[in-house]
């Protein structure tokens, strides 16, 4: 079994080169290491994967039953379990992240989001009326069409898996645009798919990257009847503005700054751990990541000095060590971008603990994690997605205070509160303007509630039957009987 794997296009069932030839290296950020290579697509390879998409809606997959649909979905789930440890070994490979992370994780929760679409779709149902014995009205739900699906490079098959179980299961087809970075696991994603049975132009897959290669190629492309993204901000405008010519469906998850709010109240050893996770886990590439946190002040010394002992406790290192808690960042010119945010946090404010590349690892794209305090509310660090395993503490004194500085922020993706008083949980959940709100727990998730962001961080919500909302077309029929 190979752990490295060279990238072709998947269009129309088969695995191709581009036309042109054209390829770009593979790096492992773990490494610096070369592990292989992927073909290069543009508009070409865009047009030939939209065609055979447009070509299956219209074939066999259009003809399939519900319960064929809902065979084929379950048996990709079933596949990607069954090539578990690859899956994930690739995944790491690609991202840097912990392959115990990859394994126990990202691969599970990418069958599972199978399963569950699988499953939903027996529940999927359409109204109907009748205003009396001479007339009835009732809907009818068809595909949208084709739908592209563009996935960000820190989640990749695991995000990717969120969109395509649903587009397929509502009768959809697909083309899928990888992260250039993180080509591996959608590749083998298509051979599973082939694997499955499911129809040749059904799902296309085709790498490349975004402003003038496969991404703005596919936005733009007329034949294509939505889009769903996740990434970041900036992207989303672009994205949109280039859809629009078509009057494409749009969904957006993008970037998020999420309060993680601390009252005096709350349970500190459940915070700790749990704080722990969503600043550090992945890196702190989560678009959910509590990277700003507001402690009241009663319990601020007490909570920093307790968070910065197990932060200590952390291992950065090899992502295949099973000991490691947090990998290589996903490159070089990322982990500048994370050193850019340092250095302002270091004119602004003060690194309390790490900051710097760990002792004796001179290959790799690693940072250790890093705790920042002192700085002042309009600073950069704490207004915008840093995007690594970078938390800044905040002491705040009033609930009123806190609620208004959470909210001041462009983004609105997620927010978690942490107290013992069931009242003021509410009482805050219901003034924070974000799309995901816990209260006592961090990306605790059920496929069936509505997931999204407001203001910048997304449009629209995914999940259960807001995902069969996206991914479908409502039709009313009215007899006169």
């Amino acid at each position: 079994m190979s752990f490295t794997k060279n990238c072709l296009h998947f269009i129309d069932g088969q695995f191709v080169e581009s036309e042109d030839g054209k390829r770009f290296t593979n790096v492992n950020p773990a490494t610096e290491e070369e592990i292989g290579w992927v073909a290069e697509g543009g508009k070409r390879e865009i047009d030939r994967a939209v065609e055979a998409a447009r070509r299956a809606l219209k074939g066999e997959w259009g003809r399939y039953s519900i319960r064929d649909r809902i065979a084929v979905v379950r048996r990709i789930g079933d596949l990607i379990l069954e090539r578990k440890e690859e899956f994930a070994r690739l995944e790491s490979l690609d991202t840097g992240k912990p392959y115990t992370l990859s394994l126990n994780l990202d691969i599970p929760r990418a069958a599972y989001n199978f399963h569950f679409f699988a499953d939903y779709l027996h529940s999927v149902g359409t109204e109907s009326y009748q205003m009396d014995a001479g007339q009835l009205h009732y809907a009818i739900r068809r595909p949208i069409g084709v739908v592209g699906l563009i996935n960000p490079w820190n989640l990749p098959l695991l995000l990717l898996t969120w969109k395509m179980a649903p587009a397929l299961a509502m009768g959809n087809t697909v083309v899928a645009k990888p992260a250039e970075l993180t080509p591996m696991t959608a590749t083998l994603l298509a051979e599973v798919i082939k694997e499955a049975g499911v129809p040749d132009g059904v799902v296309n897959v085709v790498h490349g990257f975004g402003p003038n290669s496969a991404g703005s190629f596919l936005t733009e492309h007329p034949d294509v009847n939505a889009i769903s993204f996740t990434g970041e901000t900036h992207t989303g405008k672009i994205i949109m503005a280039a859809a629009s010519k078509s009057l494409k469906r749009l969904s957006f998850e993008l970037g998020g700054k999420n309060p993680y709010i601390i009252f005096e109240d709350a349970n500190l050893d459940e915070v700790i751990e749990t704080t722990i996770q969503s600043s550090f886990s992945n890196q702190g590439e989560v678009c959910l990541a509590g990277s700003r946190i507001y402690v009241q002040r009663p319990i601020y010394d007490q909570f920093l000095e307790r968070f910065v002992e197990r932060t200590k406790q952390l291992i950065v290192g090899d992502p295949f060590d099973p000991k490691t808690n947090v990998g290589a960042l996903i490159s070089k010119e990322h982990l500048e971008r994370v050193n850019g945010y340092l250095d302002i946090a270091r004119n602004e404010g003060r690194i309390l603990l790490g900051g710097k590349r760990p002792e004796g690892m001179e290959k790799g794209y690693y940072l250790e994690p890093t705790i920042v305090v002192d700085l002042p509310e309009q600073c950069r660090v704490v207004k915008e997605e840093v995007f690594g395993p970078v938390a800044s503490i905040l002491p705040f004194d009033t609930e009123e205070e806190v609620i208004a500085r959470a909210n001041a922020t462009e983004y609105g993706l997620s927010a978690t509160i942490w107290t013992n008083d069931l009242r003021r949980a509410h009482r805050v959940a219901h003034q924070i303007e974000a799309g995901v709100i816990w209260i006592n727990t961090w990306f605790l998730r059920d496929l069936r509630t509505p997931f999204g962001g407001m203001k910048h961080s997304g449009i629209g919500r995914e999940g259960g039957a807001h995902s069969v909302e996206f991914y479908s077309e409502l039709t009313n029929i009215t007899v006169k009987l």
